[in-house]
């Protein structure tokens, strides 16, 4: 079940065992059954403070982790492998006393949190945003009685999956009723059912003092942005929704200097990482709503804090573009998608469309058609714009029709799920139909910049943030970065170097902005090594 070189990882993870753990199996006589008992028992077999039993449960096969002697509120309804692996892993960690690393304050808010809550999570094997909630509920029902939580694989359980309409994951029921879609950190979902959080939350922000670098966004350039500030010594804050921005839905990074491949998820763990080595502080689960120009630099949150700072620099990135069309929102993860990673499972032997020629979509299009019965491609222009050892190898696939001058005109539907789609031809006009189960939506990103909007920002067209060589924008104090800007390229590693830009720039600003004007050089810049 598990090769040499897991094996012998997990051997040494498991030795952070502190507390004696009970595995409760139930599994049946078939295959995944028989799969789910061998990995129970080579886990086992791996610690002498791991106990196996059987047990019949609601779900089968499936097993719970807890405490020895203690009834299990963590569990796994299918074979926790893929990159639910690592679930498995905290999840046994955690049972066994080892301590998270989490924020004290905000495990101290899970633990005191009154009522009953039971979730459950369907989840897709291959879907890389499904573990973080995953591992936050699990952290949740690990110290907190009143919380249970169990992990659903939906492709074992189909007929669960087809009941609640299920066609794009994380997606998470609470006490039998959806709670949400998507991915949802650990910070948003203990906000959502703490009731006093989010007030008590906003009157702590508000009591801070005024930093010197406010960075708005947890990405590439926000954490970037962040490292270079702090390490200039100046009280330094990062505010973002989530830590990690679009980087998070990001499978495969082949492209990032000296590291040949990782993945988004892990690219993003160390960023987060690295930022907390500097002492900055992190502000997540908070949209921006606001920005004015006062006596200093006023930063007004959704949730009704507001912070102050001497400087902001904006790295709030960007998100997939939307078509537009009717339908669109209405079959939103009912056979709308975004993610082919996390929801092309749902799709298997069934017919799709990819919109969108460029490397995204004609990626997609590769990586659906080894799923997916059948993958229509269609592209606005008169050309594919994805690179072409991209389109070379989609025209080589079978299973893949390409479809150019093709304007996505409707997303069809019987009122629960998507069923087919309207195009028209640019060239003649005519209507085609095509009857599918799927639409992936990959054409491109709009920046995360309409809270600016009333700001007197200098944005394009395009709304994307106007900046000069050093990061500034027309707002003397306020600095940007990364794919919310007019640089032209959006690249992870382009970003990072433009958050550092924009920190230097900020820091800049900071010294010449507390020298007398008639004090200040005209003409030399600061140097800014190091």
């Amino acid at each position: 079940m598990l090769d040499a070189n897991v094996k012998k990882q997990l051997d040494t993870y498991l030795q952070n065992i502190i507390n004696p753990i009970e595995i409760s199996v139930s599994a049946n006589s078939s295959a995944k059954g028989a799969e789910l008992n061998s990995l129970a028992n080579e886990i086992a077999g791996l610690s002498d403070k791991i106990d196996l039993k059987q047990e019949d449960r609601k779900r089968t096969p499936s097993m719970a982790i807890a405490p020895a002697g203690k009834t299990p509120r963590v569990s796994f309804a299918g074979i926790p492998m893929g990159h639910e692996f690592t679930s498995l892993v905290l999840a046994l960690l955690q049972a066994g006393g080892h301590p998270s690393k989490a924020d004290p304050e905000l495990l101290e808010q899970i633990r005191n949190i009154e009522g009953e809550f039971h979730f459950e999570t369907y989840i897709s094997l291959s879907c890389q945003n499904c573990p973080d909630v995953v591992q936050a509920l699990n952290l949740m029902a690990n110290l907190n009685p009143n919380i249970t939580h169990e992990m659903i694989d939906g492709a074992l359980f189909q007929e669960e999956v087809d009941a609640r309409q299920i066609m794009a994951v994380p997606a998470v029921y609470l006490n039998g009723e959806h709670f949400g879609q998507g991915r949802m950190s650990l910070e948003e979902i203990v906000a959502r059912i703490d009731s006093g959080a989010e007030q008590r939350q906003v009157q702590e922000l508000n009591a801070r003092e005024p930093y010197d670098v406010l960075v708005l966004g947890g990405g590439p350039a926000g954490a970037a942005a962040a490292i270079y500030a702090a390490r200039k010594g100046i009280r330094t804050a990062l505010v973002a929704e989530r830590f990690g921005g679009q980087v998070m839905d990001t499978v495969g990074i082949e492209n990032f200097i000296s590291v040949p491949y990782t993945e988004g998820p892990k690219l993003s763990a160390s960023l987060e990482q690295h930022v907390k080595e500097y002492g900055v502080d992190i502000i997540t689960g908070q949209r921006a709503a606001d920005l004015k120009r006062a006596q200093m630099i006023e930063l007004e949150l959704s949730g009704g804090a507001t912070l102050s700072s001497k400087s902001v620099i904006l790295a709030t990135g960007a998100r997939w573009r939307e078509l537009g069309v009717p339908g669109e929102a209405e079959y939103k993860t009912r056979g709308v998608a975004y993610c082919p990673h996390c929801d092309g499972p749902f799709f298997k032997g069934k017919a799709v469309a990819v919109i969108g020629g460029g490397n995204s979509g004609i990626e997609a299009a590769i990586d659906l058609a080894g799923i997916v019965k059948h993958v229509t491609v269609l592209e606005f222009a008169d050309t594919l714009r994805a690179d072409e050892v991209l389109v070379r190898k989609a025209r080589s696939m079978p299973n893949i029709d390409i479809i150019t001058n093709a304007q996505t005109t409707e997303i069809l539907g019987d009122g629960n799920k998507v069923n087919g789609l309207q195009y028209s031809n640019r060239i003649s006009g005519e209507s085609h139909k095509l009857e599918l189960a799927g639409v992936f939506v990959q054409i491109g990103l709009v920046p995360n910049t309409e809270f600016l909007k009333d700001s007197g920002l200098e944005m394009n067209r395009m709304g994307e943030i106007v900046i000069n060589e050093r990061g500034a924008t027309s707002i003397p104090g306020v600095f940007a970065a990364g794919d919310a800007t007019t640089v032209p390229y959006k690249q992870i590693v382009i970003s990072m170097g433009a958050g550092a830009t924009a920190a230097l720039g900020a820091f800049d600003y900071l010294i010449r902005s507390s020298i007398p004007e008639d004090e200040q050089l005209q003409d030399e810049p600061l140097s800014m090594a190091g």
